[in-house]
This record gives structure tokens, sequence and C-alpha cells, in this order.
């Protein structure tokens, strides 16, 4: 047995842990054997000194025993996957995404998080539809997987608890963006749900975590690596966030654009891709297609032939909400009191958008939350956002705000229009995917 101020000491000095350590770590998270000042001096050591990749795999593994592990062996004959993204602004991709793997054979029980910041939450998106319980019982879950083949709720107490006190120090002490820290807090989480394989979409740009190429490699190669150290088939792409995702950001707008996408009503083209590139990634990491091209074509029949709406559909219904929810649902969201177009200032190209910004209006507006503890408006946010590279005149509409007050509105409009540059000339805008990394 060690004291913590000899763990804490090993890793300042920039020794590497041994499991024991690193396991004598974990269980002091979760019994509070390290206080809360031990607890931060520790992850600004790992924040400091790094951790090679044994130590990573080690302290996952242990982050990811802390609580309960799901088994689905004997319960489920099929392929168990799950895609994990680093967040953004407008990123509603995990709604549409589970329905069509679902919808092609493999099972994907996904366990969402909230919004904090500038990123919005899946966990919040499924709030805003009435009756939809993100926190039903592990039991009433895995029936909901095997029934339909996928269920999004929220994060549980049962999973992975070590991570949410670290995290909740991380936040606290200037250490959220340690790699290795990030990298055990995602895959605990994740691992506990009883995964076969993981796609990861590891976000890049000014709405991102990474903001450079390089961070986001690092992350991405850290994340394949410890997970399929700890025995998870697992790749990663690295996707753009330097502009908002489809043409939604908020709670209830991202759901309808959800169904809108499901439906075949509407599939802006970037984020048609990003679905379409993780459906093919997650199909062939559970051998459900041979090649890249086929996981596509069948990722894109899914949708076609509506199967894929049919599952989001009857994954509301099993978790508490309408059965008929593709035909009411715009009866069924709550709307904002009001709504205004924003319109572009001058004649030009939409160049830049500081997406961060834009992600930081919507919080504002109601629609997120800067602690754990807010409550969040789900009728608010922007539709109709026009993507980089658009040709506009001047008075065109750029965006819709909807917000709860005529200054909620105009507060966001300037908030937006500053956020967004239109410039004469046009300029090359960014791949939607940078590369993958298995």
């Amino acid at each position: 047995m060690y004291i913590p101020q000899d763990i804490i000491r090993d890793k300042r000095d920039g020794n590497p842990l041994t499991q024991t350590q690193i396991n004598q770590f974990v269980d002091g998270l979760v019994t509070g054997k390290f206080t809360d000042a031990q607890v931060g001096a520790m992850a600004m050591a790992i924040f400091q000194q790094g951790m090679a990749n044994d130590e990573k795999v080690a302290l996952t593994l242990a982050m990811m025993n802390s609580g309960t592990v799901l088994n689905w062996q004997n319960f489920i004959d099929g392929p168990i996957v799950d895609k994990h993204s680093t967040g953004g602004v407008g990123d509603k991709v995990s709604l549409m995404l589970a329905p069509i793997v679902a919808a092609c054979g493999a099972y994907v029980p996904m366990i969402s998080g909230r919004g904090l910041g500038h990123t919005g939450g899946t966990s919040d998106k499924l709030e805003s539809i009435p009756g939809f319980n993100i926190h039903p019982s592990l039991d009433h879950f895995k029936n909901t997987v095997k029934k339909i083949g996928t269920a999004i709720i929220s994060q549980t107490d049962d999973l992975a608890p070590a991570d949410k006190r670290l995290y909740s120090i991380r936040d606290v002490t200037a250490t959220v963006e340690s790699i290795p820290l990030i990298t055990a807090s995602i895959l605990s989480k994740k691992l506990a749900t009883g995964l076969d394989s993981l796609v990861m979409d590891v976000k890049i740009g000014n709405g991102a975590m990474m903001t450079s190429l390089d961070d986001a490699k690092a992350l991405a190669r850290s994340i394949v690596d410890v997970a399929n150290g700890a025995g998870v088939n697992t790749s990663a792409l690295i996707t753009d966030m330097n502009q908002v995702l489809g043409k939604t950001a908020g709670n209830a707008v991202e759901i309808i654009e959800t169904v809108d996408y499901l439906t075949g009503k509407c599939r802006e083209p970037r984020l048609h891709q990003v679905v379409m590139a993780l459906a093919a990634q997650m199909l062939l990491a559970s051998n459900i297609v041979q090649d890249l091209q086929q996981g596509r074509a069948l990722a894109q029949q899914a949708l076609d032939n509506g199967k894929a709406a049919e599952i989001f559909e009857q994954m509301i219904f099993e978790l508490g909400g309408s059965a008929s929810f593709l035909t009411t649902y715009e009866q069924e969201l709550t709307t904002a009191n009001v709504v205004k177009d924003i319109c572009a200032s001058q004649s030009g190209f939409i160049t830049a958008m500081q997406t961060r910004d834009i992600g930081m209006a919507v919080v504002a507006l109601g629609g997120g939350r800067l602690d754990h503890h807010q409550q969040v408006d789900h009728s608010v946010g922007f539709t109709d956002i026009l993507p980089k590279g658009t040709q506009v005149i001047a008075g065109d509409i750029i965006a819709r705000v909807h917000a709860k007050t005529e200054d909620d509105a105009n507060n966001a409009i300037a908030q937006y229009l500053s956020a967004v540059n239109i410039s004469a000339t046009i300029i090359e805008i960014e791949p939607v995917i940078y590369q993958e990394i298995s």
C-alpha cells in the first residue's frame, strides 16, 4: 500500500505509475481516501508529466471497473458498437447515427452526456421530447437495446463513478485539457457499456476542444491506442468544427432537424457526410460489411427505406415518448416565444464562423449551461444556418434566432452577426473529414 502523497510524488517527478498505484488512486477517488486537494494535485501531475500508454490503459480500466460494467453475453447475439464525439455546436449526429446503425443489424447502447459550456449535449436534446426518460433503469435500457437495436440515455451514477469525481475536480483545477485524463474519462464510461467496438469522432476547429490538427491527432491516437489496448476494436475520424454542424443549434430545433434528416425531408450535406462516414466505420468494425463503401451503401439504404426513422420513433416510445412522434413532433416540441430573422449586413461570401461564440449565444439564450445545475430552455436556439462558402446579398437571411424575449433575440442577433464574417472573395473551406486514425 502506498500513501497518496507518495503516488502523487512519483508522477510529479515523471516516474511511470504501477498498476497497483493507479488502482489505489482510483479506489481513493471512489472511497474518498484521496482528498480533493490530493486528487487535484494528482490531476496536475498527470497534466504536467503525461502518461505512457500502459498507464493510460490501466487508469481507464480501473475507472471503468469502479462501477457497473454491462455484459451483453447470453443476452444479445450480435455486435455491440458505439460512437463518441468530443463535442461541438449543432452536433446532433448521435441521434441519427444510432438508429441507422441499428437498422443495419448492429446493437448500439449509447450513453450520452449533457451540454456544458459552448457544447450541446445529446441528453438535453432528447429531454426536449415530452415524456422521454433519459434515466431509465439499466434493465430497461438493456431490454430496449435488445428489442429495437439501440437506446440513447444519459450517463448514470452506476457507470464509472470514479470519473464523475475526477472530472468535477479537473474542471476547477485547470486540468481538463490533459490528453491522458480526457482519454480515461471518455473510455471508462464508454467501455463500461460492454462494447465490442467503438468509433470516435474527434472534432477540430474553433468550436471544438481541440483547435489544432496536431492536438486532435494526439487525442485520437491516444483514444484509439488505449481502447485497443483495453480489448475494444476502435478507430477515429477527425472531423471539422469550424462551423455549426447542420442547419440548427439548440435542443428542440436539433430534434426537428434530426426527424427531417431521418425522414428525408432535409439532409444538410456536411452533416450527412459525417453521419455516413461514421456509420460506415461502425458497420465495418462490427463485421457487418467488408469495406467502407459497402457500409455507406447499407447506411443509405437504412435511411431510404425508412427503417432508421422507424427505429428512432420506436426508441422514443420505449423510453416514454409518443408512439407517433414522426408525425406529431412539430405539435409536441416546445417552440420559442420570439422567432426573428438574422440578415446579412453586406453582400459577399460567408468565409468565417466563430463557432464557439455561436454556441455561447445559445447558452445566453438559455439553451445551454455554464454549470451542471443550470436548467435548460429547450425551445431556444438558431435555425436555417447557412454554411461557410455561401454567397449572400445584403439583407438575405443567414439564420433565424428562437428566443424567449425580444431582448434576448436582439442580443443573440448581435452575437451571431459578430461571429460570422462576410467577405468579398471566397476562401477555401476546411474539409468536413480530415483523416481516419486506426
